[in-house]
């Protein structure tokens, strides 16, 4: 018997090593119940498949639309995510008579998210009409907004429902793992996506996502069925609740936070700026198809998993937030060096090899400054500081991800009218300085995250090394 029992032991070990949320399953809320929960972010991570990669790729290479429209389009739903934490303050403070907090908003932003995909197809599809085109615009603008409205409400009032059933000690490893069920949706629906959309029509487009429409629904309804007990009590219209203004100015008069801003914003539309020219590059250039380049976004969910496992595995040891932020923009560098020149070489493999790479630099930058905002947040302002950290990321990675599109578009046509030198007149010009501006703005942010690293808090604790957990993970 103990010959048996130590591998267990050993294996039960690693477990809780390099998996952060091993032990997230409490008496109160057991694994059963908790991942059952989690579905709601495998519906979250098959939107976002759909919107920053499948879709940017069919309608700019099959369906023809500028890539600078399909770029506003896609970054339409980032550009909510600053009012993720409003959201999350008014699910706090939800008065109702019901008793429910969590559930209003979980079920509102289904709904947002089930009937922006049910009308996307046939929105999209008048893109590709000259006597469609203004229309098609409009109602796709509408469709990309509502699903990720929904996103973003689904997803914060989701992840403030577990800290509301998950014990004080098992609340940062149970959230965690719902961003990790997050990324393992997002892998298999790549996947499963691209399988179905290998030989690409206009109607089996429909039925792609129309059925993650309906799957949408289904998910999120059995995520969230029983999960929330009613409370009249924590809901009356009559308590007291702190208002968010009060909330808000204490944490912006904190003067260290601009600069940890500030390289928040500049790394994240570092790593957003390809997110609606990656799989185009791939299709255009390449030559790769719908299926094969609908793949890129699973290796970058990889890769971003990866980012994960390494952030927690270095931040249990004590390591420093900041310094792993910094390797992951590092490795985000090294990514857009394989892809640029993925093209002179016609290596699909480096293709692929970036893509991961930028998952992996993107994770480990984004769990470093999360972990780092968490350690200067107070307990009263402790979701706010998270809801700013989220707003910076994706209103910068919004513009960033716009801006893209449109310099994409803007060198492609020079350089295709044989304004560039011969050498630079190609293709993938576009594309290359993209790429190029990533790279610089990759940089500029390790300058601006330099003088945080090392930096000694002035309280007495928090010195010591940071238990890894995502409290509230706002993407």
């Amino acid at each position: 018997m103990a010959s048996n029992s130590a591998p267990s032991v050993k294996w039960i070990q690693a477990a809780a090593g390099w998996l952060p949320f091993a032990d997230a399953a409490s008496a109160d809320l057991p694994l059963s119940r908790l991942l059952r929960l989690a579905l709601f972010q495998v519906s979250v991570g098959m939107a976002m498949v759909l919107l920053n990669g499948t879709l940017n790729r069919v309608l700019i290479v099959e369906l023809n639309a500028p890539a600078w429209l399909i770029a506003v389009l896609i970054a339409v739903p980032l550009l909510i995510a600053p009012f993720r934490a409003l959201i999350g303050h008014r699910s706090d403070t939800h008065r109702s008579v019901l008793g429910w907090r969590r559930v209003p908003y979980i079920w509102f932003g289904t709904m947002m998210q089930f009937g922006g995909l049910a009308i996307m197809p046939f929105a999209l599809l008048l893109l590709g009409r000259e006597d469609t085109f203004t229309l098609g615009i409009i109602s796709s603008a509408a469709a990309f907004l509502l699903t990720g409205g929904g996103i973003h409400t689904t997803q914060t009032a989701g992840l403030a429902l577990a800290t509301d059933l998950a014990p004080e000690d098992k609340r940062p490893r149970a959230v965690a793992l719902l961003y990790v069920m997050l990324l393992i949706g997002m892998m298999f629906s790549a996947f499963a996506i691209g399988g179905f959309l290998i030989d690409f029509t206009a109607t089996r487009l429909v039925q792609v996502i129309q059925g993650a429409a309906v799957l949408t629904l289904v998910l999120n309804v059995i995520a969230l069925w029983k999960q929330e007990a009613r409370n009249k009590e924590l809901t009356a219209p009559s308590r007291e609740t702190p208002a968010f203004g009060t909330l808000w100015r204490a944490f912006i008069n904190d003067g260290r936070n601009a600069r940890l801003l500030t390289a928040i914003g500049i790394g994240a539309a570092g790593f957003a700026m390809q997110d609606a020219l990656l799989e185009p590059y791939g299709g255009e250039i390449l030559g790769l198809s719908v299926g094969a380049t609908t793949g890129l976004t699973g290796a970058w969910a990889a890769g971003a998993l990866l980012g994960f496992l390494l952030s927690g595995r270095s931040l249990t040891k004590g390591g420093d937030p900041l310094r792993i932020a910094g390797m992951g923009l590092v490795a985000g560098v090294t990514a857009f060096l394989l892809i640029l020149f993925a093209a002179p070489f016609g290596s699909v493999a480096m293709l692929f090899g970036g893509a991961t790479a930028i998952g992996l630099g993107l994770g480990l930058f984004s769990v470093g400054t999360l972990i780092e905002a968490m350690s200067i947040a107070k307990r009263e302002t402790a979701g706010l500081a998270l809801g700013v950290w989220g707003a910076v990321q994706a209103s910068c990675a919004g513009l960033a991800i716009a801006l893209g599109g449109v310099i994409r578009d803007g060198v492609s046509s020079v350089a295709m009218a044989g304004d560039l030198a011969p050498g630079l007149a190609t293709r993938a010009s576009g594309y290359t300085t993209v790429y190029c501006i990533e790279i610089v703005l990759l940089l500029a942010g390790l300058i601006a995250l330099g003088p945080l690293v090392g930096h000694h808090r002035k309280s007495g604790n928090e010195d010591a090394p940071v238990p890894f957990g995502l409290r509230e993970f706002p993407t």
